[in-house]
């Protein structure tokens, strides 16, 4: 572990924000996590993830919270702490599973939207819901009061988690997707309040989707990434729009030994492309007490993504001049 910071997370440091955490995979040793979303905002990256509390012996998920980091180089993370709790939704069960996040500028001000999973309360089945906060780093709030998704409004299967995953993608017109589910692939266009769907939910055929959608675009190109097959792979096609259609492209990331879960999210930042994702590989890790890592993701020239090993380096520093 390296124990030089930037003069950036020197200066939230002074303010009052927890320290860095690391500079090589798994990014942050003192906790499990797992289900990366990440968001780069005013040249700084944030990374939100949930936080696997279950006991060495556990036999299930046990996640209450998500986390919020940041970094201005891809290599040293300050903690921010918990942005939300499922109970948060008042309308939830629990279980804080995988979540997104954009920002989307309404009458002036930045407005950061999160979307998660959650098992509803009262409607059998896991439940997709979307908070709101003026931060990247929260706290967030409950944006409607009620569920976005629910497992009654999709019929495709008979599991009570065929609804998880959200993953937003805005559009360069303006029109904001989320993509979701397991064992079916769908998706649905948001209404520019970001809060309400606009239309009906679409399905889409890919062969041996397991879970973990979750789509961005390179150049002029759209890019679908998603967990195949159990155990899972980290697998992707490309299309010409958000909505395809798309072209098998092939595999991205092998899968784990420890946790047969992978999950993805890539972002661009300064200059560079980076893929998040989660194994098994802190001491006491497994199934259900997972880890998050990063690493460099690269382009050839026809566009096709280069195969990512995973890494106990991780990626090199890559400050951000802007980074604030």
């Amino acid at each position: 572990m390296k124990s030089l910071i930037t003069g950036a997370c020197l200066a939230l440091a002074a303010l009052g924000v927890a320290g860095t955490a690391t500079a090589a995979n798994p990014l942050f040793p003192k906790l499990y996590t797992a289900d990366p979303a990440a968001l780069v905002d005013n040249g700084r990256v944030y990374l939100y993830t949930g936080h696997d509390e279950a006991a060495p012996d556990g036999k299930d998920f046990v996640m209450h919270e998500w986390r919020v980091f940041s970094s201005c180089d891809m290599v040293h993370w300050t903690d921010h702490g918990v942005p939300m709790k499922a109970l948060d939704f008042r309308w939830a069960k629990g279980r804080a599973w995988a979540s997104d996040i954009t920002r989307r500028v309404v009458d002036g001000k930045p407005v950061y939207f999160f979307y998660t999973t959650v098992e509803h309360a009262t409607i059998p089945g896991f439940a997709v819901g979307v908070a709101t906060s003026a931060s990247p780093t929260g706290p967030f709030k409950d944006a409607r009061g009620s569920a976005l998704i629910t497992n009654d409004m999709t019929t495709q299967t008979n599991i009570a988690w065929d609804d998880i995953d959200p993953a937003v993608f805005v559009d360069d017109d303006g029109q904001a997707y989320l993509y979701f589910g397991n064992t079916v692939l769908k998706y649905v266009k948001l209404k520019p309040n970001m809060i309400e769907l606009d239309g009906p939910i679409q399905t889409v055929t890919v062969k041996d989707f397991t879970e973990a959608s979750y789509v961005h675009k390179h150049k002029d190109r759209y890019y679908l990434s998603y967990s195949q097959h159990f155990p899972e792979e980290t697998a992707y096609m490309t299309g010409p729009s958000a909505t395809g259609p798309w072209t098998p492209g092939g595999v991205i990331m092998e899968k784990n030994t420890g946790t047969p879960t992978i999950h993805q999210a890539i972002v661009a930042f300064n200059g560079k492309s980076y893929i998040f994702y989660h194994n098994a590989q802190l001491p006491g890790g497994g199934e259900f007490r997972r880890s998050v890592a990063v690493e460099e993701l690269k382009y050839r020239a026809d566009g096709r993504i280069e195969p990512v090993a995973q890494t106990e380096h991780g990626p090199a520093s890559n400050p951000s001049a802007g980074c604030r």
